[in-house]
């Protein structure tokens, strides 16, 4: 009688494994399915191109080794004598920016490249230390940017 109860245990086990290993490849593919964040363009557009037009005490525009470097992030020049991004160019540079930033992921180079090391940031970045502290609004704009955050229309 053991025998046959140890036997039956052990189908069990065999049989909930097996369920187990058929329902896994379902849960991986629904996740998968789910929609991915995103990066909002209007706020992209409004509010984080500003940021690479702004000026820092000590430091260059990001704008002004991001269009002649041959770094993975890079932008568009802008039109001679003009101080923004035109739709076209803004809509160019929101293609270029996914290569440095993930919505969510907050290792994105994006955010992480131009904060000062001793702030969490790498350790090295051509145009220097932009940010000294993840309270720099300009840095927060960026984190909030890759974090998903969208422009109230």
């Amino acid at each position: 009688m053991h025998a046959i109860c140890r036997l039956s245990s052990s189908y069990v086990i065999i049989a909930a494994c097996l369920a187990l290993a058929a329902s896994a490849p379902r849960a991986a593919h629904s996740q998968a399915a789910a929609p991915a964040a995103k990066l909002d363009y209007d706020f992209f557009k409004n509010k984080v191109q500003s940021v690479f037009l702004t000026k820092r005490p000590g430091h260059a525009r990001c704008v002004m080794c991001h269009t002649v470097n041959n770094a993975p992030f890079h932008l568009v020049p802008l039109s001679p004598g003009a101080t923004a991004w035109n739709e076209e160019q803004s809509r160019q540079n929101f293609e270029l920016v996914q290569r440095v930033a993930a919505a969510g992921f907050m290792e994105s180079p994006l955010i992480k490249h131009p904060l000062a090391q001793e702030a969490g940031g790498d350790p090295h970045h051509g145009g220097g230390q932009q940010f000294a502290s993840q309270s720099d609004p300009d840095w927060m704009t960026l984190k909030a940017f890759v974090s998903g955050a969208t422009e109230k229309k």
